[in-house]
């Protein structure tokens, strides 16, 4: 399966770990802001990451590929079959996605990817906008982290991968998980970390990085 996108957008990672989870095999494709080439707008027609290009079938929007890559390989799967269950996972899917996200990005688009990375410059009142809406979500994290186990309980779902992915793109910009202000946060994310799957994807990730960070 060809996957476009940098694993430092959370919804490619996101992606990613749904595929490396299942145990399907995938390779990254070049795609994404700056880099619109045909095959990716075909599979992206908003030029959104990520995208995906399974055998001549595109798709893009993260949340749209892990729900169609559970139904296609549901064994394990991450989205639950009840309801109560499903429903969560899709919240914590949303929350990651559109509130964390959405307070995150404004940080690490306007300090590293728009004046490093794409060379636009950035806004720092957006950032610091960033800044003051991340602790709600942190303190949200941190109230439904739980002791053991993951956050819909025992069974390991999207939801982990999408808070957790989230979490990752923020050590980017020095906005990891505090171990001494968020104990319960950092020691969920450290188990999610530690899973097979993590350790591939963080594997690919790093030599992404290698080639397209900032060089100075």
């Amino acid at each position: 399966m060809k996957v476009y996108g940098a694993l430092i957008s959370p919804f490619a990672r996101k992606v990613a770990l749904v595929l490396a989870e299942k145990g399907i095999e995938f390779s990254f494709a070049p795609g994404g802001p700056g880099n619109i080439t045909p095959e990716f707008a075909a599979a992206s027609p908003f030029g959104k990451i990520p995208a995906i290009d399974d055998d001549g079938y595109t798709l893009s929007d993260s949340t749209a590929i892990a729900v169609y890559l559970d139904a296609r390989t549901p064994d394990p799967a991450l989205i639950p079959i009840d309801a109560q269950g499903r429903g969560r996972t899709l919240w914590f899917d949303e929350f990651a996605d559109t509130v964390y996200g959405a307070a995150g990005l404004k940080i690490l688009f306007n300090r590293l990817v728009g004046p490093k990375l794409l060379k636009v410059g950035g806004d720092e009142a957006l950032a610091q906008q960033g800044e003051a809406e991340l602790p709600r979500c942190l303190d949200y994290i941190e109230s439904v982290a739980p002791e053991s186990g993951w956050l819909l309980g025992e069974a390991f779902t999207l939801a982990d991968i999408s808070v957790a992915s989230m979490l990752r793109t923020m050590t980017y910009v020095g906005k990891g998980p505090d171990t001494d202000g968020y104990p319960r946060t950092a020691a969920w994310y450290d188990r999610v970390r530690a899973r097979p799957a993590w350790q591939m994807v963080a594997g690919i990730e790093a030599q992404q990085w290698e080639r397209i960070g900032p060089k100075d």
